[in-house]
């Protein structure tokens, strides 16, 4: 994994091949052991279940930094602490959350409505990440979308694509319309921006 050029007017940086397909295969195999539940969703309405379906449709599992995936918080940790130094130099105390493995299936007609990340939390979020685990030609829809500026852009969907952009910016997943999409999303967390 060697060091890559960063373009810092840009709404999100990418990384391609952090992993080999081997190591991602392993990722993969690995959050399918995971329980997956249906992913939630905080805001002001009423508890309605059809408004928390037009907002957000996905199966997610907690990959906390058991033993066996150690290895893949420090790579993700490295990565994302090279993008930062050289484009955004947030002040950042790592990976106060575990990771969540995503899954969206065309049959759930999984999405993700626009949003940001960086909710009132304990330990702010500074970056948002999603690493691509699944290649954008299996499935139809279901794109990572970042609104940072104008024009709004489409995240690549090559397996193996590590998309960085801070936690501010809003972002969604569009409806996925066949096929499954999996992805691993994280956050580095730092003390309040100043």
């Amino acid at each position: 994994m060697g060091e890559k050029g960063f373009h810092p007017t840009l709404a999100f940086q990418v990384w391609d091949n952090v992993f080999t397909p081997e190591e991602l295969d392993r990722i993969e195999a690995y959050g399918d052991t995971l329980t997956q539940m249906w992913g939630s969703v905080s805001y002001d309405g009423p508890a309605d279940q059809q408004k928390q379906d037009d907002i957000r449709v996905v199966r997610e599992a907690v990959m906390p930094p058991k033993p066996e995936i150690l290895w893949l918080y420090n790579a993700l940790e490295r990565v994302i602490r090279t993008i930062n130094k050289q484009v955004w130099q947030f002040d950042l105390y790592g990976f106060s959350e575990p990771f969540k493995y995503m899954v969206y299936h065309g049959s759930d007609r999984g999405h993700f409505d626009w949003h940001a990340d960086n909710g009132v939390l304990d330990n702010p979020r500074k970056l948002s990440a999603s690493l691509q685990l699944t290649d954008g030609v299996t499935y139809e829809g279901c794109d990572l979308e970042i609104h940072g500026g104008y024009p709004m852009l489409a995240a690549p969907r090559e397996r193996g694509a590590l998309i960085v952009f801070p936690s501010y910016v809003l972002h969604r997943v569009t409806p996925i319309r066949a096929g499954t999409r999996k992805a691993l999303v994280l956050w580095s967390t730092g003390p309040q921006f100043r």
